[in-house]
């Protein structure tokens, strides 16, 4: 590079923003740890919650009564099973507030005459109630006409931190999108800093290229933190093309700095841009399938959950990352982002305020 391209550099309006931005932020530890740590925080305190565990063991309890002695013999002959004899008003009791699995009844005038009484919103208690069947039948005398074998079946993919990580991907670019963007901006505003750019010989793209910039250079470590991090602490694969994983998260990044842009182009206090922001974030943090698949909502939601931003960006990471899926069968989740950032960025572009 000449001395001249060096100069024009050094004394370019888009480079001092950037540069001003990306000093701002590593002046300030805790901006640091909440944009790099504090996601390994949250992979590491769920990843080690819902870690892959043996079965528990499944509590039955038995009314008490003539025949109740033969159904403990039963199921205690299996490691799997807690059975314990309980007078009636106990065992409702106890399965009511979820203390047992499973109340198993017997006839009083036929032994081979059982009641299972489970809680069938409960799936423990559903598959409690199938368990027990089968080993009673067969201490029973029931014989099965097929010869079985178990193998466990033990790779990267299905855990639920496999779940997770893309889930906390797509949180790190939506947070960093809204605040390292919206936030940012309405700060400058009230610090009167906005108005003195406008005095410089800047273009007001530069400014707003400045911001996207430094957030896409404060977006690679993070990510490349997050995704390493996973795979040596907890054996996280990537099934997919990597590149594939890359263009989703620029998309998302582009798309969700347009959508905080949008929220502080008017907002003229913390308390505002604060309130906006949570109230963007909130319904994407409980329904777009962050920590558990959004398909678990009603029918009836689905098409405003799937519309969210947050949503397909979520839905097309874990279809690369989990199933291997190409970035071209992703075409419907990369539409939506790119509308989001379209309508996002024409409309922030409008309504923008300097002052």
């Amino acid at each position: 590079m000449s001395e001249h391209q060096q100069s024009s550099l050094r004394y370019s309006p888009l480079w001092q923003l950037t540069v001003s931005r990306i000093r701002e932020f590593f002046r300030e530890p805790e901006s640091v740890f909440w944009v790099y740590g504090f996601p390994i925080v949250m992979m590491v305190g769920l990843g080690i919650a819902f870690r892959n565990q043996p079965v528990e063991q499944i509590a039955v309890d038995i009314l008490d009564g003539p025949h109740a002695e033969v159904v403990e013999q039963a199921l205690g002959s299996h490691e799997k099973f807690v059975p314990a004899i309980h007078e009636p008003n106990t065992a409702w009791r106890r399965l009511r507030t979820g203390n047992t699995d499973l109340v198993v009844e017997v006839d009083s005038s036929a032994s081979d005459r059982y009641v299972y009484h489970f809680d069938p919103t409960r799936p423990e208690s559903v598959l409690a109630r199938s368990a027990v069947d089968d080993t009673v039948q067969r201490f029973a005398g029931r014989s099965d006409p097929l010869q079985v074998s178990d193998e466990a079946f033990e790779q990267p993919g299905g855990r639920y931190i496999d779940f997770l990580v893309p889930g906390l991907l797509g949180l790190s670019i939506m947070g960093g999108g809204l605040w390292g963007v919206g936030f940012v901006t309405v700060d400058l505003r009230i610090r009167k800093l906005l108005k003195r750019f406008l005095a410089t010989p800047m273009r007001r793209t530069h400014f707003l290229a400045g911001i996207m910039i430094s957030r896409m250079l404060f977006l690679i470590p993070e990510v490349l933190i997050m995704l390493l991090f996973a795979r040596w602490m907890f054996g996280v694969i990537n099934y997919g093309s990597i590149w594939a994983v890359v263009s989703l998260i620029i998309i998302g990044a582009v798309a969700f700095s347009g959508v905080g842009l949008l929220v502080a182009s008017r907002a003229k206090t913390i308390e505002t841009v604060s309130g906006l922001m949570n109230l963007v974030m909130l319904p994407m943090w409980m329904l777009s399938g962050a920590f558990f698949a959004a398909d678990r909502f009603p029918e009836s939601v689905q098409p405003l959950i799937q519309i969210l931003p947050l949503t397909p960006l979520i839905s097309s990471l874990r279809a690369v990352m989990l199933d291997g899926s190409s970035l071209g069968s992703q075409w419907m989740a990369i539409t939506i982002l790119c509308v989001w950032s379209v309508v996002s960025y024409t409309l922030a572009l409008r309504w923008f305020r300097w002052s």
